[in-house]
This record gives structure tokens, C-alpha cells and sequence, in this order.
């Protein structure tokens, strides 16, 4: 939940996203989940994780290219975020879409991303 002060919490099961006491949530925009994990854009465009990294909840294999993040999406274990520049980062389980390098070269003016259980589709702008 999203507070009043930007600030965010969870509950549940800290093994799936419940307890996300080790991350800073303040100047939350918006937070996707999947099946086992959050993910939170800040305010300065920047995205914080937590819960099971194998869905998503660990994003450090691609948080340097994190930045000026628009809009997140979710899958049962993976995440796709747009950046401002139109293209597309994802993380999380490659075969529930947290690998996009066979398409990579193909997500360029990204304007929407929609998911299923276990794939992600992208509107382009063009």
C-alpha cells in the first residue's frame, strides 16, 4: 500500500514480498507485484525490489540501467519496466518474461506494456 506520505508497506509472507523492512520506500509512485515479489518506482525515477528474487524481487543485475523509470509491469515471476527514452528493461525469471534479449533490439519507443501470467506484449509508439 502506497501511504499518504509517499512512503509505502506490505504484509504477508516475508519470503514473498511481505516484509519490506530492509528497502526505503519513501516518494513511492507506483508498485507492481508479481507472484513472490514488489517493485516500487520512486519519485526520482529510480525502482526499489523485495521479496523472492527468483520473481523479480532482486534487481541488481539491472538496477544501473533502472533510471527514469515510467511505468512497471508484472508477470507471475518477472517484471518489465519502461524507461523514459522508450525502451525496456526486464528482471526477474527468464521464462515468465525476465529475459528480453531476443527481442531487445525490437523495444524501441515502447508506449505500453501489457502481461499475461508468463509474457509480456509492447505497444510501440511507431
Amino acid at each position: 500500500a502506497i501511504l499518504a506520505n509517499g512512503s509505502a508497506v506490505s504484509w504477508g509472507d516475508p519470503r514473498r514480498g511481505g516484509d519490506c523492512s530492509a528497502v526505503q520506500l519513501q516518494n513511492v509512485q507506483q508498485i507492481q507485484a508479481t507472484d513472490a515479489a514488489f517493485a516500487a518506482i520512486l519519485g526520482d525515477g529510480s525502482v526499489v525490489t523485495w521479496g523472492d528474487p527468483k520473481c523479480g524481487g532482486d534487481c541488481s543485475a539491472v538496477q544501473d540501467q533502472l533510471r527514469n523509470v515510467q511505468q512497471i509491469q508484472a508477470t507471475d515471476g518477472a517484471f518489465a519496466a519502461i524507461l523514459g527514452d522508450g525502451s525496456v528493461v526486464t528482471w526477474g525469471h527468464r521464462d515468465w518474461g525476465g529475459d528480453c534479449s531476443v527481442v531487445q533490439n525490437q523495444l524501441r519507443n515502447v508506449h505500453q506494456i501489457e502481461a499475461t501470467s508468463t509474457a509480456f506484449a509492447a505497444i510501440l509508439a511507431d
